[in-house]
């Protein structure tokens, strides 16, 4: 009876030992991955710098920078920190072009139809656009524009072969969208582009799960109750079950520079501890993350559009990495810090920009001294790229008027 109990044991720590050996075969002397290393170049300063601050506001037993997780608020510029806007130029203005030239051009004005064929590299992405996309879209409802921007996404831009629109997040930001995400840091993109044309990108394409639609901040056009376009107080008439919200064509503001910053304070309610962006346009909003009031330790980060291989960038990195860093930035290099930008099938075509078909002839084109047919990137920096909204204008601070991500 003793052999037997004998026998039973050592087949028991026989079996042990196996299911040990075998654990240890699958597991043992496997390295955890380290965060951030799938889209991330090993030497990348700007990925270490974030892995170490999330490591310190993580951690509860730090008791000078842990930050609740009510509080863990990080702000993201979509267009050339998320998202391209180089095919040849943002989403948004791509889709009005479309909509106006190509797809809807009997919905529109041929004041708006001219607007359209007039912009080209070189264009300024201004105030008085961002009216014109609210005159176009005069009449949709928002679930119209929502739905319009989402199928404007499945097209394929002439500026990256094997490219829809929808496929311009960049991997590397995605992949710091999740590791927010996965240390329970609450995300909002907060763009220059419409809320609605926003929030169908946010909501349909690679950061869906990360993001909740509600967290995001754009700019705004004027929305009315169908039927009461003209009425000028909301207060006068009353939603009821099936009435339609539309726009009417009227503008509010557009989401840039100070705006960013009022409007995180009026959503959002507190100071935000990690801002990411890439432009002039984007330092209202870092600065506020940055502010010394912030009761919690912060960081902001900077996309340099410096590869002009895989991208149309074409910053200097080290002009503009000092001046970011000057200003308390950490700056993020595309061709050095990014291992992939987009999937291995998307390649930079040859040529930036194809005039669209059935573009009116306004003769725009002459006075850039740029062939209207096809742009292919080579020209002087200070012809091609795009002015945001005058955002970049302390000369002090070398940041350019021009649109600091453009190609």
């Amino acid at each position: 009876m003793k052999k037997s109990s004998n026998y039973r044991k050592l087949t028991l720590a026989l079996i042990f030992v196996f299911l040990m050996g075998i654990t240890c075969i699958s597991g043992c002397g496997k390295k955890e991955e380290k965060a951030l290393s799938k889209y991330w170049a090993p030497d990348s300063n700007a990925a270490e710098s974030l892995r170490n601050y999330v490591t310190k506001v993580t951690n509860e037993k730090d008791a000078e920078n842990f930050i609740p997780v009510k509080d863990r608020i990080a702000v993201f510029d979509m267009d050339g920190t998320l998202t391209c806007e180089t095919y040849y130029t943002y989403f948004d203005t791509m889709m009005f072009i479309n909509y106006c030239l190509i797809d809807h051009p009997e919905r529109v004005s041929d004041e708006l139809k001219a607007a359209a064929a007039e912009i080209k590299p070189g264009y300024t992405a201004g105030e008085e656009l961002a009216r014109n996309f609210a005159k176009a879209y005069a009449g949709m409802t928002i679930k119209e524009l929502y739905d319009y921007a989402v199928e404007f996404g499945q097209k394929k831009t002439d500026s990256f072969d094997n490219m829809r629109y929808a496929d311009g997040f960049y991997l590397p930001m995605v992949e710091v969208v999740k590791y927010l995400y996965d240390n329970d840091f609450t995300i909002y993109v907060v763009s220059g582009t419409e809320r609605t044309t926003t929030r169908a990108l946010v909501a349909n394409f690679p950061i869906s799960e990360y993001v909740s639609p509600a967290h995001v901040i754009g700019t705004e056009f004027e929305v009315k109750q169908k039927g009461y376009e003209d009425v000028s107080s909301n207060m006068d008439y009353k939603y009821s079950d099936g009435d339609d919200l539309v726009f009417t064509g009227g503008f509010i503001q557009k989401n840039l520079n100070s705006n960013k910053t009022i409007w995180i304070e009026r959503e959002i309610g507190q100071y935000p501890v990690l801002a990411f962006g890439n432009s002039g346009s984007d330092t209202s909003m870092m600065n506020y993350a940055l502010d010394k009031r912030n009761p919690y330790p912060s960081e902001a980060y900077m996309v340099v559009a410096d590869d002009d291989v895989r991208e149309w960038g074409k910053q200097n990195w080290e002009e503009k990495s000092a001046d970011y860093a000057e200003m308390g930035y950490v700056p993020v290099s595309m061709k050095n810090d990014f291992l992939e930008i987009y999937p291995d099938s998307i390649k930079r075509a040859d040529i930036q920009y194809v005039e669209p078909a059935g573009a009116p002839d306004t003769g725009a084109g002459d006075s850039q001294n740029q062939d209207d047919a096809a742009y292919t990137g080579t020209s002087d920096a200070a012809d091609t790229e795009i002015s945001d909204d005058a955002a970049d204008t302390d000369s002090s601070e070398n940041l350019d008027q021009e649109q600091d991500n453009a190609a």
